[in-house]
């Protein structure tokens, strides 16, 4: 009979013990880590390098020191197909911490950087510079979203304007919206 009266006492005692500890500890200091994803950098040991430019994941990345450029441009997914390979950094090149690796986009026949095109704004010329387009399929895109008022997924060039599978898996690295 006493055993159940022991336990709630113990309960309550214990209770109270971890309430007055988490109340004594305080807020967590400023200089603590916080969960917020938009803050987050890789830990701080090695070189801090930003790859930016023609590769698949452009972003901070941690390396170990003594690693060179191709190092950076490996840990960021590697070059993209639009890549110019002509005007690359130096790829033996060791990195410095806070370093930038730029690597250059291809350029077209006029000299222009080949970007992404909108779909909802891209002018005609700029939809025929995509590949996999035809100029008959950049006119059926602007007409389109003239009449419907634009897109809301890439996806609808093969499903509703009928771009083959083929051509709408090499243009989407090429489009936004």
């Amino acid at each position: 009979m006493l055993a159940p009266i022991i336990l709630a006492l113990a309960l309550f005692a214990g209770a109270y013990a971890y309430k007055t500890s988490v109340a004594a500890a305080g807020p967590v200091p400023p200089s603590q880590p916080t969960n917020n994803a938009a803050l987050d950098v890789p830990p701080p040991s090695g070189l801090l390098v930003y790859v930016s430019g023609a590769v698949e994941h452009p972003g901070l990345y941690r390396l170990r020191r003594g690693d060179r450029v191709f190092d950076a441009v490996a840990a960021s997914g590697g070059l993209r197909k639009d890549a110019d390979r002509s005007r690359m950094p130096n790829l033996a090149g060791r990195l410095r911490d806070g370093e930038q690796v730029r690597v250059p986009f291809a350029k077209t026949a006029t000299g222009t950087v080949i970007t992404r095109a909108n779909l909802n704004t891209a002018t005609l010329e700029e939809l025929e510079s995509v590949p996999g387009f035809t100029e008959a399929l950049a006119k059926d895109v602007i007409d389109y979203r003239t009449n419907f008022g634009g897109f809301q997924s890439t996806r609808e060039l093969v499903e509703i304007l009928g771009m083959s599978e083929a051509d709408f898996v090499i243009a989407r690295h090429y489009l936004t919206l």
